[in-house]
């Protein structure tokens, strides 16, 4: 039987459609209308096997935050009945054959990325259904992200278009740009335009770090800037070799509509 696994970044999917209700949010109602996203989505994927992902709720802000001790700071904290109402809402994914998946220690985004290579790497099919950019460092031709809330697919032809850089070249990118929204610094001075400039005369970010021919007024940005932009890089980067701890089997999909 082919594999199609779909992973869904639990958080993001529940966030936006807890944010988008009108008047007081209701953690029961945001329960069911995600339950019926993940329907339409289980409609259209036609997944073998799904697992829905979860941040872990401790206030370790996780190895990135040792990186860059701004990372994602200032963050808006998730609203406290939705911390609260966590437990009804993973009870009402089991209850559509949904099973949730905490990280633990590790972002849920270096959960997903391992989870999503791992099986990529079998040339089986992943779909992650996240409006999260981030993802896109992992496409490959079996491995796609899946934007729910504007019903688009990320893909390569999406990121040359928003970034100006193939998919594989994202974390360098980000590494000379750095991402505001997550306080990741970059090199002062460098923008998107630039590091796009940049990155179409040096195969990668460390070949421009290093490189002995570059134009003055790059060179006058970049010296004294390196570990940042190794370190913007790194944390931008999605670790694919944590350790799962359960095998396929324990998340196959299974339509309990047909019971």
């Amino acid at each position: 039987m082919a594999i199609h696994l779909v992973i869904i970044d639990a958080l993001n999917l529940i966030r936006r459609v807890h944010a988008a209700q009108p008047g007081q949010p209701d953690v029961d109602n945001t329960a069911r209308v995600c339950c019926q996203a993940l329907q339409k989505i289980i409609n259209s994927t036609e997944p073998s096997h799904i697992v829905a992902v979860f941040d872990h709720n401790s206030n370790d802000r996780g190895w990135r935050a040792e990186l860059l001790p701004h990372y994602k700071e200032g963050r808006k904290p998730m609203p406290p009945e939705l911390l609260a109402g966590m437990e009804t809402i993973q009870d009402a994914f089991m209850a559509i054959g949904i099973d949730s998946l905490l990280s633990d220690g590790d972002e849920a985004d270096d959960l997903i990325a391992t989870l999503a290579l791992k099986v990529a790497s079998r040339h089986e099919q992943v779909t992650i259904v996240s409006t999260d950019k981030g993802y896109c460092q992992l496409l490959q031709p079996t491995l796609r992200i899946r934007d729910y809330f504007q019903q688009r697919w990320l893909d390569s032809l999406f990121i040359e278009k928003e970034y100006g850089v193939k998919p594989q070249l994202l974390t360098d990118y980000w590494g000379l740009a750095g991402i505001s929204s997550s306080k990741i610094p970059g090199i002062t001075g460098i923008g998107p335009k630039a590091a796009v400039e940049l990155l179409s005369l040096y195969p990668n970010l460390e070949a421009i770090l290093t490189a002995t021919d570059l134009a003055p007024k790059w060179q006058k940005k970049i010296t004294g800037n390196e570990e940042t932009a190794r370190a913007s890089k790194a944390v931008a980067s999605l670790k694919t070799d944590l350790e799962l701890g359960f095998n396929l089997q324990d998340i196959r999909y299974h339509d309990v509509n047909q019971d």
